[in-house]
């Protein structure tokens, strides 16, 4: 089946935060544009596509019974989650045991610091930095030290070991934040830069919190490889967290998960969580995971990333010969985090001024300095890609011309 990711979805009026937060006061949403423009939502990361037929079905299904009160989760839940990470992932150790349910990606990984360390503690975390992760683990008395990725001859985000290294030891850290691809970079880690991460954090006896949501958007020609799978340590030392939301634009149903193999990991992660009740699953979000982790929502994503693969190759070109402008090709994700250092300097801007003139014509991007990036544009391509080229062509006339 030929699946629809070239018709435009009007999301208007839906309370969709990429379109109807536009010019929301407090300084995260970009601006709305002026008179003219129609918005094209390059920013907040969910896609604007529509969902494969499966999910909405099994919503529908669920929703045509009349009572919505307590529910068990059921085996099916478990076994689709396993499937679906031995047929996209190569992972064939997953049992039920080791999945539990989380209230969003980033409640997971409040839920691990808070049962790994104490206020006033140190995290790793690479910079740049989702910005989630900053004010989770600032809002949870953590401190937060950056080990900065550093870009290659070629242009290719990398870990740098020396630095990490250092501040595990200097600063006693036990705990890291990893990110899997890499968001907002877009890097796919590859084997042995997984390797020398996790025999790094051995070394110090630091449990790794891996947010892996971004595992299924990898482009062609790049292959992900789930970090507990890089060693038998790792195995039993990284606390996994998984979720549909970013892979079928599930964001609005929240339902998460981890992966955890080891035990007392697994107890204290569920001591912190159960404490406060917040933890609990939502019927229809367990239903859309059901309806996503089929034949059909794995023949849709294959179509996905195609499309996406192209909207990247088409907004990469176009970026990387603007001079002064720089952006390293994603190979997971669908952000591309877009370097304007140059061309600010050139042309006596600052990112602020750059934001506005995008975000003036309708292309509203994110800002990259939220991420640690103080001279980027953090930009979403999940898109049709005549909304891409629109954009584009914007870019092109009104505002690097």
């Amino acid at each position: 089946m030929n699946y629809d990711f070239d018709s435009i979805l009007d999301r208007r009026g839906t309370h969709a935060l990429a379109i109807d937060g536009l010019g929301m006061p407090g300084g995260f949403a970009p601006a709305a544009p002026r008179e003219g423009f129609d918005a094209i939502p390059m920013w907040v990361a969910d896609m604007n596509f529509a969902v494969p037929s499966s999910i909405t079905d099994a919503i529908i299904r669920r929703a045509q019974h009349p009572a919505f009160g307590y529910f068990i989760t059921p085996q099916e839940y478990y076994d689709a989650i396993a499937r679906w990470h031995q047929a996209r992932k190569g992972v064939d150790d997953l049992d039920r045991e080791f999945i539990g349910y989380e209230n969003g990606v980033l409640g997971g990984v409040a839920s691990a610091i808070a049962a790994f360390s104490a206020p006033g503690d140190k995290v790793l975390l690479h910079s740049p930095t989702y910005i989630g992760f900053t004010g989770t683990i600032n809002r949870m008395g953590r401190q937060i030290v950056h080990s900065p990725l550093v870009r290659d001859e070629d242009g290719v985000w990398r870990m740098d070991y020396e630095d990490m290294e250092r501040h595990l030891r200097d600063e006693n850290i036990h705990v890291a934040v990893f990110c899997s691809p890499h968001n907002p970079c877009g890097r796919v880690w590859e084997p042995d830069e997984l390797e020398r991460a996790m025999a790094l954090f051995q070394k110090y006896e630091c449990v790794v919190i891996s947010d892996e949501i971004w595992s299924d958007l990898v482009m062609p020609g790049h292959k992900h490889l789930a970090t507990q799978q890089v060693s038998a340590w790792a195995h039993d030392n990284v606390v996994a967290m998984y979720a549909p939301s970013k892979t079928f634009n599930l964001a609005g149903l929240v339902g998460s998960y981890h992966v955890v193999y080891n035990r007392r990991l697994r107890d204290r992660m569920a001591a912190v969580s159960e404490s406060t009740h917040y933890n609990q699953m939502n019927v229809l979000g367990m239903e859309a995971l059901l309806g996503a982790y089929t034949k059909e929502g794995s023949e849709w994503l294959d179509q996905l990333l195609v499309v996406l693969q192209r909207n990247r190759n088409h907004f990469c070109d176009f970026v990387n010969s603007v001079e002064g402008v720089r952006a390293f090709r994603p190979e997971g994700t669908y952000m591309v985090f877009v370097d304007c250092a140059g061309w600010l300097q050139a042309h006596g801007q600052t990112l602020q001024q750059l934001e506005r003139s995008c975000w003036d014509v309708g292309v509203a991007v994110q800002d990259g300095a939220m991420f640690n990036g103080p001279t980027s544009l953090r930009v979403n391509l999940a898109l049709p890609t005549s909304c891409v080229d629109e954009a584009i062509a914007r870019l092109h006339k009104y505002v690097f011309a």
